[in-house]
């Protein structure tokens, strides 16, 4: 085989192997990909089963804490809807009522208001990031010095 026809092949062959490689990735970076659902959603459409990550606001008077485990009701940012969550895992130290938080969780049973949170995926959003300038670190207003 002629060398300059070889090195050709060669040229085809790779790029191929690397187009090959970069389609696969790129499909199972978007194929895992799943966006956050609030309350309101998994009420209208869940399956028992299926994962799904959860983001909201922790409802007031609704954490339970036991000796292995926690439960909450997580409810929508805007909105009325909840969900209760029954969670066994690392509870981060931030994680209060009234905080956002994102969790993955599975719809346990029939019931589409109970759901088992996932070990270790408790995350609690953090507010100091969305803090008004004008406060301060206790999200007082800040004190004016002259």
């Amino acid at each position: 085989m002629n060398p300059a026809r070889k090195r050709k092949v060669r040229l085809v062959v790779f790029l191929t192997a690397a187009l090959v490689l970069a389609a696969a990735l790129a499909y199972t970076s978007f194929s895992s990909a799943s966006s956050a659902v609030q309350p309101s959603q998994l009420l209208a459409s869940s399956t028992p089963g299926q994962s799904y990550q959860l983001t909201g606001k922790v409802v007031k008077d609704s954490v339970v804490r036991r000796r292995e485990s926690i439960s909450f009701r997580v409810r929508d940012r805007k909105g009325r809807d909840s969900v209760l969550v029954n969670y066994a895992g690392a509870v981060p130290d931030p994680f209060r009522e009234g905080r956002e938080v994102i969790i993955d969780v599975k719809r346990a049973g029939a019931s589409r208001e109970v759901y088992t949170g996932e070990k270790d995926t408790l995350v609690t959003k953090c507010p100091s990031k969305f803090r008004d300038s004008k406060t301060d670190s206790t999200g007082m207003p800040a004190s004016k010095t002259s």
